[in-house]
């Protein structure tokens, strides 16, 4: 499967059938071809900013990798879901990335569950120049995506005096609970919300993984007008056992349990930042709490209570009307966390499937994570940990915090589960 993206002057006349095709940031003439946030860089001059070309062309990155990942269909591939992509980009300066493109490509594989070839073009426009340069009061980055654990990470760094700038990924259903976050606890800084408007000129696959990359280049690209010299600390807010997502059963292993702020992920990114010189630092502060621990630990415990039912972790949010569908595992985790902390689980508008012992025929339709989830806690409880884990714990052994670490934040993850399917007569 073959991706380019280019500025609209450099794609060719003639198309190839066998390649997307898509235009940065400008809408093209052509309707057979994509375009990838239209008035990108007129939207960044009138905020007034005009980041570094490394930086500049890492977010361009992180674009064309999403929209190939949207633009490439997995039910075309000979197994039906993993793909072999060859994404050609025009960045500004393709010298400062062409010695770090084994690493992106080892990173994009991780994230997706797919083979990337990458190759990289001169020509991309650069950003335009403002009329005034924003500089920022704030003193680290924190992703805020209006879901729970962002929340309490925000609060938490509010709370030991730290003025974090907000910076989100705009999603319908969650803007504007970000909004309302960030105003609660940071007012004063301001608070970035983006969106990569890809269009793709045909059907979009649905499994995409690719749009947390541009998150974590949104966080880059705010970290430019901070004004500290020392490395810019991005913090990434997420409970360890959704960061860690083990399979939960055999048909959940490689790209079918996401990894977008897993441990190897995210380590390979700051590696590429470390090599760029990119002044970035990230930050996973709560990669040894599951949820539930999150809740009970939260510095500001008033502030919480008063948000955290509008918070979102349905990880299929939209599909049900913006309502959460309380079967997903990031829903089943979400249940199991309020359980586990003691506190009413205050969620807006309850869960489409609110009883997870009962099922109803006329909702069996629809993705259904509650088996794979109890058959976990089985193995759990009849075998131990190991069992559960098999090898999806084989990175640790070489990393800063050691096997146990990460395996006791799965085994606690466990038991807040098993404790919500127990209450739910599942188990």
């Amino acid at each position: 499967m073959k991706v380019v993206c280019a500025p609209e002057r450099m794609l060719p006349e003639h198309l190839d059938e066998e390649t997307e095709y898509f235009s940065l940031y400008t809408i093209p003439s052509n309707k057979k071809i994509g375009h990838i946030a239209q008035d990108w860089r007129l939207r960044l001059k009138k905020m007034g900013f005009y980041p570094d070309v490394v930086t500049w062309d890492f977010v361009t990155i992180a674009m064309s990798v999403c929209a190939a990942d949207l633009a490439c269909l997995r039910k075309k591939t000979a197994d039906g879901w993993t793909r072999e992509i060859e994404l050609s980009i025009t960045l500004c300066n393709k010298k400062n990335w062409i010695p770090h493109i084994d690493k992106l490509q080892d990173a994009f594989r991780f994230l997706t569950g797919d083979f990337w070839e990458i190759k990289l073009n001169d020509g991309g426009d650069f950003p335009l120049e403002p009329l005034q340069k924003t500089t920022s009061s704030a003193d680290c980055i924190s992703l805020l995506s209006g879901g729970m654990d962002s929340l309490i990470g925000a609060i938490d760094l509010t709370e030991k005096g730290r003025s974090p700038c907000f910076v989100s990924q705009m999603a319908k259903g969650d803007s504007k609970k970000q909004t309302e976050f960030s105003q609660t606890l940071n007012g004063k800084v301001r608070h970035y919300q983006w969106n990569h408007r890809i269009k793709v000129p045909h059907v979009t696959e649905r499994s995409t993984r690719g749009r947390s990359l541009i998150f974590i280049s949104y966080g880059v690209l705010a970290a430019t007008i901070l004004k500290t010299k020392d490395p810019v600390e991005l913090y990434i807010p997420e409970n360890g056992f959704i960061s860690l997502n083990i399979p939960l059963n055999e048909g959940r292993f490689g790209s079918l349990s996401t990894k977008t702020t897993h441990p190897v992920f995210l380590g390979i990114i700051q590696e590429i930042f470390n090599s760029a010189k990119m002044n970035i630092s990230i930050k996973r502060p709560y990669q040894g709490y599951t949820k539930g621990e999150m809740i009970k630990n939260c510095t500001n415990q008033s502030t919480l209570f008063k948000h955290i039912g509008n918070t979102t972790s349905c990880g299929r949010f939209g599909y049900y009307n913006y309502q959460h569908c309380g079967r997903c595992v990031p829903c089943l985790v979400r249940r199991a966390a309020f359980l586990s902390a003691g506190i009413p689980d205050t969620t807006t508008n309850k869960y489409y499937f609110d009883d997870l012992g009962n099922p109803d025929s006329e909702r069996e339709k629809g993705a259904n994570d509650i088996g794979a989830v109890a058959r976990a806690c089985l193995l759990f409880r009849e075998r131990g940990i190991d069992d559960v884990i098999g090898g999806s714990l084989s990175f640790a052994s070489k990393s800063i915090e050691g096997r146990k670490f990460y395996a006791d934040v799965v085994e606690n993850g466990l038991k807040e589960l098993d404790a919500l399917l127990t209450k739910h007569g599942v188990l």
